[in-house]
């Protein structure tokens, strides 16, 4: 089994795209797919926005989504031809006691790709994508403490135009591949993350 992550250094980067246009580029796959959202405080880390995710009932929820057409970022994964894809919601700081019943998921999946940055601190995964948007100030303690760890870096472009990247030790050697709206993808990544995998030799399909 091959477990990509996709993580990213700001909100609203492409990142969900990216997962998206990966489901639906490699669907020999049969992805599993994962959208993680972290809540506290009354705002979604996942926005920035007064939580709506937060779950009632528990401070961790794993929710399958059933509806295609619904238009969260888990019914774009099924929308993209993702076998199965879940929402999974927890309060900062209990992430590992999500990680618990996510790797339960895990295990039954023939091969999964989440969305997140802190996962890493959970699981070791056979490719981790980063993307990184120097347009954009933010840049969260996850995504910069776990940049190091990343395969590639993926860049978005503005205008047609790549933007330009930060000097950051942490990068320096990694492949660094554009990636356009809106699809936030490229020919260049899919084989990028084909012959990873296949140099693993883990993903199932």
């Amino acid at each position: 089994m091959a477990i990509v992550v996709v993580g990213g250094n700001s909100r609203n980067i492409g990142k969900t795209s990216v997962v998206a246009s990966l489901i639906a580029r490699l669907p020999e796959l049969h992805w599993t797919a994962f959208k993680i959202t972290q809540y506290g405080h009354g705002f979604c880390t996942a926005d920035g926005k007064p939580c709506a995710c937060q779950a009632e009932e528990a401070c961790v929820a794993i929710t399958p989504e059933r509806d295609s057409a619904s238009g969260t970022d888990s019914s774009r994964f099924l929308s993209a031809g993702a076998a199965r894809s879940f929402w999974v919601r927890t309060r900062i700081g209990m992430l590992a006691e999500a990680m618990l019943r996510v790797s339960e998921v895990i295990e039954s999946s023939e091969n999964c790709i989440l969305e997140s940055n802190s996962v890493l601190d959970f699981l070791t995964p056979d490719l981790y994508l980063t993307v990184l948007d120097p347009s954009v100030a933010d840049f969260k303690d996850s995504a910069r403490r776990l940049l190091s760890r990343a395969d590639a870096i993926l860049v978005p472009t503005h205008d047609g135009a790549p933007a330009l990247i930060p000097d950051l030790a942490a990068i320096a050697g990694k492949p660094i591949l554009s990636i356009s709206p809106p699809e936030f993808l490229s020919d260049a990544v899919v084989e990028f993350v084909r012959l990873r995998l296949a140099a693993t030799g883990t993903a199932r399909g």
